[in-house]
């Protein structure tokens, strides 16, 4: 029996709780480690009975440990009490320094709760510390922040009395300790779950990786991994055995190059859309041999959620066979399939992209053409256009027609057109057309223009008739090939039909037109060989003058007309060469 005169109980009580209070730091899991609690408290106590009633997640407790009895043990473990029932009792009763009593002259309110409990009937005590089989003692266990682990339940000590001070102590000691054992073996049990996590996310990594490199390494098209921001934004960081031997270079070789690096100089604007942007383009890459390949570009961009994007993930596919196949389809769409010059459509377009409505067959002077070009222009329509702005800036250009369309005043042109708003122009924004204009006569001036010269080949339907359409087309052949071959590099020579060329010359004033025209003549009339035969056919050439305000059929028809004038200014003999 415990008394306070008896100091070798205290002691011997000590190093009962000192080495289950060890015990408790040796179990490996939490359900270990609840059930050495319960068993210290019966072996080290001196209880008979002792339960473990854990905090769930939700809040409620369950019976997770009991020691003493195995049928109250089968009969309450696993079972839950609700949160507010439990709360309900720690309030109750008397406060022993942390423990909560409640004597069975209390308890009786508690009989209908549902909290699993194993107390049964008794007699009344005979004395006043005798134990009572429905007082009820309960040791809160709670963690550093005071948050709340579980209760402690003990029953029936084996003194049959009530604990006095040493005992309660050693009961307050022991829970203080098993909630820490408890929290660690939480904490152990949290740590393990999370090794056995990472490991499982780590081979998971580690298999995803694998299958990433064999899909990456082993595709049948191109891939590669470039870089995204910095310094070496877009260099190939990797790339598979398939883009190698497409491009001709080793993946050594191409970690030293980014795609823009590779890329065909007319292509470098869409590869830098599709690499800011994503998507897909059609482009064309260099190879080693210094040819290129049409590929099919596919970009993912690769993105942290904390620090943006990382890397372009790209597809590349070889796309050369389809490239080709749309060029020569494209090709036979504009192309004579007998010589292989631009057919009539073409022509068309290609005049057609030089002329626009506005006429220029009045030029008027620097103040004049301002004053016309704003007079009833919409409120705020070109508001501050001034010297060096689109628009006119003062500058009288110089009649003479120029190569191509190009910015600003120049020759053959009166720079931009006006903006959208002004009488008479189309709508849109400032065009940056170089406007066509024609000499004025026949009589060299110092104009340059558009020359149009028409060419109807003289004699060919007597040798068509004569000696066959096999020999006809050897003959528009051969002509198609000597008149590509008096031109200049950039002009047109096209077929229009027939026995008929249309030769478009830029640049050229009324005497050049008229030179090219003859030279062209004489390159014409040589005799052509046919299957060992030699034919000959001449050639009329009407010159016309392209010029803005005028369309493409009235471009050609003008200088149809004119060839036919020239044709019936010379005999039948001196027409027909052959």
């Amino acid at each position: 029996m415990e008394t306070e005169s008896e100091p070798y109980v205290r002691l011997a009580t000590l190093r009962q709780l000192h080495q289950v209070v060890a015990e408790l730091n040796t179990a490996r899991s939490l359900a270990d480690t609840l059930q050495t609690v319960v068993d210290g408290i019966v072996r080290g106590l001196g209880y008979e009975l002792a339960c473990v009633n854990l905090v769930r997640p939700d809040g409620d407790l369950v019976v997770a440990a009991f020691a003493g009895d195995p049928a109250a043990e089968a009969l309450i473990t696993g079972r839950v009490g609700s949160r507010a029932a439990w709360e309900r009792r720690l309030t109750m009763g008397a406060d022993w320094d942390g423990l909560r009593f409640i004597p069975h002259t209390e308890g009786w309110v508690l009989l209908e709760d549902d909290v699993p409990q194993w107390h049964t009937d008794g007699p009344d005590p005979r004395f006043e510390d005798e134990w009572h089989p429905e007082d009820r003692l309960y040791a809160p266990m709670y963690a550093t922040g005071g948050e709340l682990l579980g209760v402690i339940s003990v029953d029936r000590p084996r003194n049959g009395r009530r604990p006095g001070a040493w005992g309660r102590e050693a009961l307050q000691m022991y829970a203080f300790q098993a909630a820490i054992a408890i929290s660690n073996a939480r904490l152990r049990a949290n740590m393990q779950r999370a090794l056995v996590r990472l490991e499982r996310e780590q081979q998971a990594l580690r298999a995803s990786e694998e299958s990433f490199r064999q899909a990456f390494e082993y595709a049948p098209s191109g891939m590669a991994i470039a870089e995204m921001g910095g310094d070496q934004h877009g260099r190939l960081l990797r790339t598979n055995d398939a883009l190698c031997r497409l491009l001709g270079r080793p993946a050594s070789v191409l970690r030293r190059y980014s795609f823009s690096d590779l890329v065909h100089p007319e292509d470098i604007g869409t590869l830098l859309r599709t690499s800011a942007e994503g998507g897909r383009a059609e482009l064309r890459l260099g190879r080693r041999d210094g040819t290129y390949v049409w590929v099919s570009l596919r970009n993912s961009v690769v993105a942290d959620a904390a620090d943006g994007p990382r890397f372009l993930l790209t597809h590349v596919e070889d796309i050369e066979e389809r490239k080709r196949h749309e060029l020569q389809l494209a090709h036979r769409a504009s192309h004579d399939s007998l010589t292989g010059l631009p057919n009539s459509a073409e022509l068309r377009a290609r005049l057609g992209a030089r002329l626009c409505r506005r006429p220029q067959s009045v030029r008027a002077g620097a103040v004049e053409a301002l004053d016309a070009a704003f007079e009833g222009r919409p409120e705020g329509v070109g508001a501050g256009v001034g010297p060096g702005e689109h628009g006119y800036d003062g500058y009288t250009a110089p009649a003479a027609a120029t190569a191509g369309p190009g910015p600003g005043p120049g020759p053959g042109g009166e720079g931009f057109d006006f903006p959208v708003g002004f009488p008479g122009q189309p709508e849109g924004p400032y065009d940056h057309h170089v406007h066509t204009v024609a000499p004025a006569s026949d009589i060299d001036d110092g104009t340059k223009g558009l020359a149009v010269l028409f060419c109807d080949l003289d004699g060919f339907k007597s040798i068509n008739d004569r000696f066959g359409h096999h020999t006809g087309d050897a003959v528009l052949i051969e002509v198609a090939r000597r008149l590509t071959t008096g031109v200049r590099d950039g002009d047109t020579v096209a077929r229009l039909g027939g026995d008929e060329f249309v030769v478009l010359a830029d640049g050229l004033g009324a005497a050049d037109a008229a030179d090219l025209a003859v030279r062209l003549r004489n390159a014409i009339i040589p005799p052509i060989r046919v299957d060992g035969r030699a034919v000959r056919v001449g050639a009329s050439f009407g010159i016309g003058w392209a010029s803005c305000g005028m369309s493409a059929d009235e471009v050609l028809r003008s200088a149809d007309q004119r060839m036919y004038i020239e044709k019936r200014s010379r005999s039948k003999a001196h027409r027909r060469a052959g």
